[in-house]
């Protein structure tokens, strides 16, 4: 960390207690008080170098000549004033990114000019802030933290705006084009020639190619206040929607618990730099809470800026934590969008409703589906298509419709075994997914078979509603073969099975004597040549 040493003499100042005295020969003549501190100092060197206390000692000496004077909201307390009084004094103590932006403050509030003598605190601290803190990323990271508690102080100097440009314009930067300085965030740093450094010496070794998201975990530290006004100035740089996605679910995953619970070889696939752990007290419930719905209106609906398991982990934990409906809303938005890339566990979630209907929350992976079928409306997935001599045709973003399609039906399957999944539920689900997306209803068939046996009370009338789902001609023989023996389907499906059963033997029959005859025919053919040869 950067620092600049000011003033010249030796540390004169002792602390006994609450109380701090300077210790310089002689008798102190004025007491302030800062909080619970009291500091035993000196009129002159304070007046000498501030507006503030120089009006203040001038109305207390009127009443007494040991004068007491109080300063209340001070920019960093106790600790920056003995640094304010140690700079009066010329005692020798360091500028840093760490105090910086307290004594820059401290100085404003106290009115430290050039009036009250040449290279006061303000000049000091704000040419400090500006030609070193503010160039390099680690420096102005930690000025920006310590503007948390000043924030009110910061925000009228424009230091926290100041901060957060520079930490954007250094994001912005290829790192791998540019790295001078920028690589000082956490690597060995880089002569302009682009050779690695030690202690000041080239080494002759180039660096590495430094990925776009080596920013991601210095910025998780931030407060969430700060850490949303710098996204906001990335996305005003013109940073990638995907990059910014990155770093809020960096950050998310760092204070919200539950989104690492399913964490493990699932996500071998995933980023591996997208696992942070979490470091000092957990966050409470509502602070959770609030969090999340601020990832929601960080993260913009858009497919695949972030991976399925990670938005399905979101909506999870929004649910636990009974997040208000549009953040609830949104996270199925975002993961209707890329349905396709979803996994069966992914669907499983539990119901975490209090009259807890089913054991699995059916009805919000019915809404999933329905967002995923809008946007393949408006991109032109669900073009139409037809059974033609068994083959589906169709477009060729069919594809992730039938993967969807698949996926609903291994759900379904799961899910059947539930006594309390009520019929019309079953029914909706299963017949939200387009006839076209299922090249076979073999899953299909599985799943209402599953809930037939699972729901032995049903009547005739509702068994064969329920297996009307299902087209009998798209079952393989296989499961026609299963179908035509099952004693749960209604008779009249049974029948149905049969037939198509039948129909597909004599096709496959047919299909192989027209083959026998081909190769027969060529073989005579063959011979016929031969003989004329």
């Amino acid at each position: 960390m950067a620092c600049v040493k000011l003033g010249s003499k030796t540390d004169a100042f002792q602390r006994q207690g609450q109380a701090w005295f300077c210790t310089t020969g002689l008798p102190s003549d004025i007491v302030v008080e800062v909080g619970e501190m009291s500091f035993h100092l000196h009129k002159f060197p304070l007046l000498s170098r501030s507006g503030v206390m120089e009006r203040l000692i001038a109305e207390a000496s009127d009443e007494e000549e040991k004068c007491s004077i109080c300063i209340r909201d001070i920019p960093g307390g106790t600790k920056t004033f003995e640094l304010v009084a140690k700079f009066c004094y010329g005692v020798k103590h360091e500028l840093t990114a760490s105090n910086v932006v307290y004594l820059r403050c401290a100085a404003e509030h106290l009115e430290m000019t050039e009036d009250y003598g040449e290279g006061n605190l303000i000049v000091q601290t704000e040419t400090f802030l500006t030609q070193v803190v503010l160039r390099n990323w680690k420096d102005s990271l930690k000025a920006l933290q310590t503007c948390d508690d000043i924030i009110s102080y910061a925000d009228e100097l424009n230091i926290t705006k100041r901060c957060i440009e520079s930490l954007a314009t250094m994001a912005s930067t290829d790192p791998n084009v540019f790295g001078w300085p920028i690589m000082e965030h956490g690597g060995p740093m880089q002569s302009p020639g682009g050779s690695l450094l030690w202690n000041g010496i080239t080494t002759g070794a180039k660096p590495k190619n430094t990925s776009l998201d080596w920013w991601y975990e210095d910025v998780s530290n931030l407060s969430l206040p700060l850490y949303k006004r710098l996204i906001s100035a990335m996305e005003a740089r013109g940073i990638r929607e995907e990059i910014i996605a990155g770093s809020v679910a960096f950050y998310a995953k760092k204070y919200l618990p539950g989104l690492i619970r399913r964490q493990g070889a699932n996500d071998s696939n995933s980023n591996a730099c997208l696992a942070p752990v979490a470091l000092g007290a957990p966050l409470s419930e509502e602070d959770q809470k609030i969090l999340l719905e601020e990832i929601d209106s960080l993260l913009p609906i858009q497919k695949g800026l972030v991976p399925t398991k990670f938005l399905f982990g979101l909506l999870r934990t929004a649910m636990i934590l009974r997040a208000n409906p549009s953040c609830l809303s949104n996270f199925e938005k975002r993961i209707g969008l890329q349905l396709d890339k979803a996994t069966l566990e992914d669907l499983l979630m539990p119901n975490f409703s209090y009259s807890m209907e089913t054991l699995y929350n059916v009805d919000c992976v019915q809404r999933i589906l329905e967002h995923f079928l809008a946007m393949d409306q408006i991109t032109g997935g669900a073009s139409p298509c037809s059974a033609d001599d068994g083959q589906i045709i169709g477009s060729p973003s069919l594809t992730p419709i039938t993967m969807v399609a698949k996926l609903i039906d291994g759900y379904l399957a799961e899910v059947a075994p539930d006594v309390h999944l009520k019929l019309p539920k079953f029914q909706a689900l299963a017949a939200s997914v387009p006839d076209y997306a299922r090249p076979l209803d073999d899953g299909l068939y599985r799943a209402i078979d599953i809930y037939l046996k699972s729901h032995p009370w049903l009547s005739e009338t509702d068994r064969e509603q329920l297996c009307r789902l299902m087209d009998c001609q798209k079952l393989s023989l296989e499961a026609c073969t299963h179908a035509a023996q099952n004693e749960r389907l209604p008779l009249r499906i049974v029948v149905q099975v049969l037939f198509f059963e039948q129909l597909q033997l004599r096709t496959s029959i047919a299909g192989c004597l027209l083959v026998s005859d081909n190769l027969d025919g060529s073989q005579q053919l063959r011979t016929g040549f031969c003989r004329v040869n």
